[in-house]
């Protein structure tokens, strides 16, 4: 349960206000074979289908979950549209290299279907605080399967930490069993620091500060004090805590775009989705009447539609709710205007020399508590790079703020200059060539207090759906994996909205281990009676 720092649900999509269908059940995984729910006994019916106008969606955005949206929405004969707003059509909305995690199963199973083999073998890894090397991840699946939270303890190789301030880590197992993804739990928790969290269930001050503290400056993005303990509690169960093997990572062998999004995307062109770059949506007309949107407002350019899903980042939303007449006037939209992203800088170095990486991937932190970093042995992970007679490797800074003004010259001096605490001769290597990228605002801050101004996949406008990494979403899943999810829940929304096509079969969250299972059960019976308990409401939670 100290390994988190290796990197770093369902909503039913129905509500009674949208299941319109007849005979049909709410059921994600259920098929509707008529869409009418009548039969097909004549011929003319069967050739007024034939003839019938397909019904127009367009997506907004074209990461992991407008694509998703997009790829079952086409699968199910729509005229699908995706509008790019300027990063490129097939630009993956995760930044820098991210790893693909063992719970990520719709993520394979989707690439499994385009019939593609972008995953490395799964891969050992590291982690260093300020103090240096910390902790030495294996691969748990080749390792006996232990309960959680056991195996992570017992296989996992702390270099530095003594085995009493590890037992420190085990009451926090009694958060990790209230939290149990609901409503209610994320209530509780997100107003509450992720410090505050391990102070409160007694870790140690050298757990805190070697272990958690930077495995949270990667895995969430931003210091511990300013991450929520909701989303913390989120995150360690789903990649580390569920189950032993969930903390295996694997990674592409080159870039997310090029190994899939860019096939990914040939295969929706091939199923005639229509994608269309340089489309930035200023706003949304919409039916007065109905309260449905009617048309989506690029510029001058107008696209007609029956229904449309917004997959977008937080400060690309924003930016649109600002510009918009129809979302401006939205509690819901307006709410996201109190949400915040993370600065990411992103430096991969071409050396003059082969350099020693430790590991494959390595999570770093301790820069004077400002930003937490992976490092990456390119010639390792990526195809193009193995017979490279040079290091070649990739550092990803997060919560970059202080980065991100410097010039090239000044950020790859002072990457250097971090990086040669964790990398042996890295000091008498010479740069030969550099790619910088600058990503303001990137990705998700689950900040205290963050949740409450977050969206559901439903919105106010009945044919208007929401898709992403930071939509309120009960499946459980985190990154990736969750924009995708998203993705896929949107468009069953649409299916559902438009009473066309077939539910997308979303693959869930594996079970609970069967002890934690029954301390979950219990635990929510203790909170049942306690509600009864006069007063039990009347003190701060």
């Amino acid at each position: 349960m100290l390994a988190m720092s290796k990197w770093f649900t369902l909503t039913p999509f129905m509500s009674n206000r949208f299941s319109k269908r007849v005979g049909f059940s709410n059921s994600p995984g259920s098929i509707r074979a008529n869409v009418n729910g009548g039969g097909d006994d004549t011929n003319n019916s069967k050739n007024n289908d034939k003839k019938k106008k397909k019904k127009k969606v367009v997506v907004v955005g074209s990461g992991w979950a407008g694509l998703g949206a997009a790829h079952h929405l086409c699968k199910q004969g729509f005229d699908v549209t995706v509008l790019d707003g300027g990063d490129g059509i097939g630009s993956p909305d995760d930044v820098g290299i991210q790893g693909f995690w063992y719970p990520y199963k719709n993520i394979f199973s989707l690439v499994d279907e385009l019939g593609i083999k972008p995953f490395t073998s799964w891969k050992r890894s590291a982690q260093y605080s300020g103090k240096g090397l910390e902790v030495e991840f294996p691969v748990y699946e080749e390792l006996p399967q232990l309960p959680t939270p056991l195996g992570t303890l017992y296989h996992t190789h702390f270099v530095r930490l003594p085995l009493v301030d590890r037992l420190t880590s085990l009451p926090l197992m009694a958060a990790v069993i209230d939290f149990d993804n609901t409503d209610v739990a994320w209530k509780k928790y997100d107003s509450i620091t992720a410090r505050e969290l391990f102070k409160r269930f007694g870790c140690s001050e050298r757990l805190y500060q070697d272990i958690f503290g930077p495995l949270l400056q990667v895995g969430l993005f931003a210091p511990a004090e300013r991450c929520s303990a909701a989303a913390t509690l989120g995150l360690l169960y789903y990649l580390t805590l569920a189950h032993q093997k969930h903390f295996d990572v694997a990674f592409c062998r080159g870039t997310t775009k090029k190994k899939i999004f860019e096939p990914w995307v040939e295969s929706l062109k091939a199923k005639g989705c229509e994608m269309l770059e340089d489309k930035k949506v200023t706003d949304f007309n919409f039916d007065e009447e109905t309260g449905c949107v009617t048309e989506v407002v690029c510029g001058n350019k107008t696209y007609s539609v029956d229904a449309v899903v917004v997959a977008v980042g937080i400060t690309t939303l924003q930016e649109t709710i600002k510009k918009s007449a129809a979302l401006c006037k939205r509690e819901e939209f307006l709410k996201v205007l109190n949400l915040a992203g993370i600065d990411v800088v992103t430096v991969k170095l071409w050396l003059d020399r082969k350099v020693a990486i430790p590991n494959p991937g390595n999570a770093c932190a301790g820069f004077d508590d400002l930003f937490g970093c992976t490092i990456f042995d390119l010639n390792v992970i990526h195809d193009e790079h193995k017979d490279d007679t040079e290091t070649v490797l990739e550092a990803d800074f997060y919560h970059a703020n202080e980065l991100l003004p410097l010039n090239d010259e000044l950020v790859t001096e002072k990457v250097i200059s971090y990086l040669s605490k964790y990398i042996n001769d890295l000091e008498s290597a010479c740069v030969v060539d550099k790619e910088i990228g600058r990503l303001p605002k990137r990705l998700t801050h689950f900040f205290p207090g963050s949740y409450k101004h977050m969206m559901r996949g439903s919105t106010s406008f009945p044919n208007l759906f929401m898709a992403g990494d930071w939509i309120i979403t009960r499946h459980g899943s985190w990154l990736q994996e969750k924009s995708y999810v998203t993705g896929l829940e949107a468009a069953n929304r649409v299916v559902d909205y438009l009473e066309e096509g077939s539910y997308a079969k979303v693959i869930p969250v594996e079970e609970d281990e069967p002890h934690i299972e029954a301390l979950r059960s219990l635990n929510r019976r203790l909170n049942e009676i306690i509600s009864q308990v006069p007063l039990s409401s009347y003190f701060l939670q």
